[in-house]
C-alpha cells in the first residue's frame, strides 16, 4: 500500500481492493457472496474506511475507536466505564483495553465515583482537550475523503441510506433477541 500526503495535508493511499475511478469495486465479489452484494459492499467500505481512519488517527496518537470514546467524554463529561460500553455498543473487555491505552497515553484518568463506591469515573484530561481540535480535523478530513465529489443532495441521500441500513439491522437484532424468534 502506497501512501502520500499532498501540500494541503490530504492523505492519498493506493489500497489493494479500493474502488476504481469508475466507482466499481476492484475486489471481485466471490460467488458465495453473490446473494448479498450490498453486504459485501458494506464490508469493503467499512474495511477501507477503518484503514483510512487508522492512518489519520495514528498521526495524532490514537487508534480507531479511541476517538469515539474521547468524543463522548468531551461531550458528556466523566462517565462510568459500563456507561461507555452501553453508549458505544461495545463489550467490556474492548472498553477496558481502550480506556487503559487512553490512560497510558495521558488522555483520560480514573477517579472514584462520588455516588457508587464500587465504580470509577473515566474523565478526559487537559491533554485530551488539546487533542479535540485534531480529532475534529481528522473526522472532517475522513468525511471529505469518503464523500469526495458528492453534491450536498448526494451526501444527504447517502446518509439517509446508511441510517436506513443501520435501522434495519438494529430492528433485526431486536427481533432476534425476542423470546421465541
Amino acid at each position: 500500500m502506497a501512501e502520500s500526503t499532498s501540500e494541503a495535508g490530504q492523505v492519498s493511499v493506493a489500497a489493494e481492493g479500493a474502488a476504481g475511478a469508475e466507482g466499481k469495486a476492484t475486489v471481485p465479489v466471490p460467488g458465495a457472496a453473490a446473494g448479498g452484494p450490498i453486504s459485501h459492499a458494506i464490508f469493503r467500505l467499512a474495511r477501507l474506511h477503518r484503514m483510512f481512519a487508522g492512518q489519520l488517527l495514528r498521526r495524532i496518537g490514537l487508534h480507531p475507536g479511541q476517538e469515539l470514546v474521547m468524543m463522548h467524554l468531551w461531550e458528556l463529561g466523566p462517565q462510568r466505564q459500563i456507561d461507555l460500553v452501553r453508549l458505544l455498543d461495545s463489550d467490556a473487555a474492548t472498553m477496558t483495553r481502550t480506556v487503559r491505552r487512553l490512560e497510558q497515553a495521558g488522555f483520560v484518568r480514573r477517579r472514584p465515583s462520588p455516588t457508587d463506591k464500587r465504580a470509577s469515573l473515566i474523565e478526559p484530561t487537559a491533554a485530551s482537550h488539546a487533542l479535540r481540535q485534531e480529532v475534529e480535523r481528522v473526522w472532517s478530513q475522513l468525511e471529505e475523503l469518503s464523500a469526495a465529489g458528492f453534491s450536498d443532495a448526494e451526501r444527504a441521500d447517502a446518509l439517509a441510506t446508511l441510517e436506513r441500513l443501520e435501522h434495519n439491522l438494529v430492528r433485526a437484532g431486536a427481533q432476534s433477541a425476542e423470546p421465541g424468534t
